[in-house]
This record gives C-alpha cells, sequence and structure tokens, in this order.
C-alpha cells in the first residue's frame, strides 16, 4: 500500500495494565472465569487491587499494544485513545510514545481517572481481566483526527471499544473516513464475551462492509456464530468477511479469503511465561506485513513470531525487537 505517513493507526481503549501472578484456587475464591475479561468499577478495583499481592504496573490496551507491536517491526504507527491528566495518563503517553508510536489525542481533564486493568496470571499463563474503563469510555468522534486516518493504511479497531455510545460513533466516524481514503478497516472481536453482548452488532458491521479484516480467536468466532464446530463457523465468516484471520494458540492460525485458506503453524516457543497481548501482537505481525503487500501466509507468520515473543514474558508489549526476529526468519524488512 503506497502513500501512506502510518502503517496501522490503532484506535481503543487506553488502559494501564496491572499484572500478578495468582493460583488457580484465587479464581475460584474470587468466583472469576479463567481467562475471561469483565468490566468492573472503582471501588471493586481497588479492592481486588489489595488482594492480588505483589504486582507490576506496565500500558496496554488491546489497540495499543499492536500498534507498539507494529512499531518494534520497523513500522510506522499511530494510536487514538483517551487518558486522563493523571500519573497513569502520563505513564501512559510516555510508554507509547517511547515505542516510536503516534500519540497525540487530547488528555481528558477534570473527568474519569485513566484506565486499568488488573490481570492475573495463572500457573499455566492464561490470564483473567479486570478492567475500569475509566477515561478511556470517553473517547468521541471529535478525538478522530480525519487526516491521521486517511494517512494510515490500515485503520484497527478493537471490539472492547464498543461498549459506551460516543466511542461506537468514534468507531464509525473512522471507518468511514478510512474508506474515503480508501484504506483498509480492520477490526479485532476482542473477547468471547464482548462477542455475546454485541454479536449482531459486530455481524452487521461486517456484513455491511464497514469492516475489511477481521481478527478473531476459536473462542470468538464460536460465539459469533453460535456453533461450537470451527467447520461451520469458518463456512459462515467466508459468507460474511472479505478477510478473516483466525488466530488458534499453539496450533497457529488460520487465514480465510474468498474461497481459500491458509493455515500456518505457531512460531517455537520455551516457555510460555504470560499469554497477556498474544493476539494484540499476532495482529501487530500481520497488519504490518498487509501493509506491506505480504501474502497471507507471511503475515500470518509474523503474527506467530510476535505472539511467540510477548507470551515469553509478563507483559503485553514486546521486549525484543521484533525488526530483528523477523530478520532472523528470513524476512527481508526495509
Amino acid at each position: 500500500m503506497t502513500d501512506t505517513r502510518f502503517d496501522v493507526l490503532g484506535i481503543g481503549n487506553a488502559i494501564y495494565d496491572v499484572l500478578a501472578h495468582v493460583e488457580d484456587d484465587f479464581l475460584v475464591q474470587e468466583n472469576l472465569i479463567k481467562g475471561s475479561m469483565r468490566l468492573i468499577e472503582t471501588e471493586e478495583a481497588e479492592r481486588l487491587y489489595a488482594k492480588m499481592g505483589p504486582a507490576i504496573g506496565i500500558s496496554g490496551g488491546c489497540a495499543g499494544n499492536t500498534v507498539s507491536g507494529v512499531a518494534s517491526f520497523g513500522g510506522s504507527a499511530a494510536f487514538i485513545g483517551k487518558v486522563a491528566e493523571d500519573e497513569l495518563g502520563h505513564a501512559y503517553r510516555h510508554d507509547i510514545r517511547a515505542f516510536g508510536v503516534g500519540f497525540d489525542t487530547p488528555t481528558l481533564v477534570n473527568g474519569s481517572p485513566t484506565a486499568r486493568s488488573m490481570i492475573l496470571i495463572s500457573p499455566d499463563g492464561e490470564r483473567t481481566m479486570n478492567t475500569y474503563l475509566g477515561a478511556s469510555q470517553e473517547l468521541t468522534p471529535a478525538d478522530i483526527d480525519r487526516d491521521t486516518v486517511a494517512a494510515a493504511a490500515v485503520t484497527y479497531l478493537e471490539g472492547y471499544l464498543w461498549d459506551p455510545p460516543a466511542a461506537k460513533e468514534a468507531f464509525r466516524t473512522a471507518a468511514a473516513y478510512a474508506h474515503e481514503a480508501g484504506r483498509k478497516v480492520a477490526l479485532t472481536l476482542s473477547d468471547s464475551f464482548c462477542v455475546d453482548r454485541f454479536r449482531e452488532e459486530f455481524l452487521d458491521l461486517v456484513r455491511t462492509g464497514l469492516v475489511d479484516v477481521l481478527f478473531s480467536n476459536e473462542h470468538e468466532i464460536h460465539a459469533l456464530y453460535q456453533t461450537a464446530d470451527l467447520a461451520t463457523a469458518i463456512a459462515a465468516v467466508r459468507q460474511d468477511a472479505p478477510l478473516t484471520v483466525i488466530t488458534l494458540g499453539a496450533k497457529g492460525s488460520m487465514v480465510v479469503s474468498g474461497e481459500e485458506t491458509t493455515e500456518v503453524a505457531a512460531a517455537p516457543v520455551d516457555r510460555v511465561v504470560d499469554l497477556t497481548g498474544a493476539g494484540d501482537l499476532y495482529a501487530s505481525g500481520f497488519l504490518f506485513g498487509l501493509s506491506r503487500d505480504f501474502d497471507h501466509a507471511d503475515c500470518a507468520e509474523l503474527g506467530g513470531i510476535a505472539a511467540s515473543e510477548v507470551i515469553t514474558h509478563v507483559g503485553a508489549r514486546p521486549e525484543k525487537s521484533l525488526r530483528d526476529l523477523a530478520a532472523q526468519r528470513g524476512f527481508p524488512i526495509s
């Protein structure tokens, strides 16, 4: 794709992650569903934080993680999301800019505090997220800069953003600007519980052509089409979306486009530490490749490289150069 200032623009919830390791018994005691994401209010956030033990903080958020991965590949990336004028807001803005991502969304003043997510990491690396959306919910169409969207080869939207009404309008505004400029729009379903809440709306976004590229994991695609059979879900999404990417964990991923299905094995990993951000980073590699007109198999392999790096450490953003890792796998990234 040519004549673009950014390979990928991410639009989503700007969330500061607070991560702690817990035993499975802790999840049972707290009546938490392992691997799920739930939305919480300030009081519950404070209560859970007090019980979760030693923790580390790092900037996160689905789309923010993805564009940080794009930048780590050597791509150009930007982010639109809302943070408050507080300590976590300053930390979030610093962290994402430190990756080389453009982030110029105006700060929220005299409103809710910056969003944060208490992420509980089980011994098997699975993560259970408890998220207070705070300032991130106050993203509005006024925050969507037309020129920035038009300058991005792909605008990447996260399903989590579909909760607040104003954010929905921001979502639609961005998609309209992208298509006016002849750019692509990608959507990640984000979470099966998110899909359960907004199934018909998500299907409408895909079927009406607002979304060009759909990202999903196995659980989410099952939830979208209300089937336990992957083949049935694939057959359905083949009719609805021009390009669908389905991540399958240790089984790799598949790309569904028209009548073609491309399957790519997962990149090898010596030890899984934390699955937080695996899907986000997979999307970073795929979208980076897509913005450079790589074929689907190469895009999927780049996604696997990024995902395999992020699950080897705590935190949802890469610690090693993804560009260097891709070069070691034979990708000539300029």
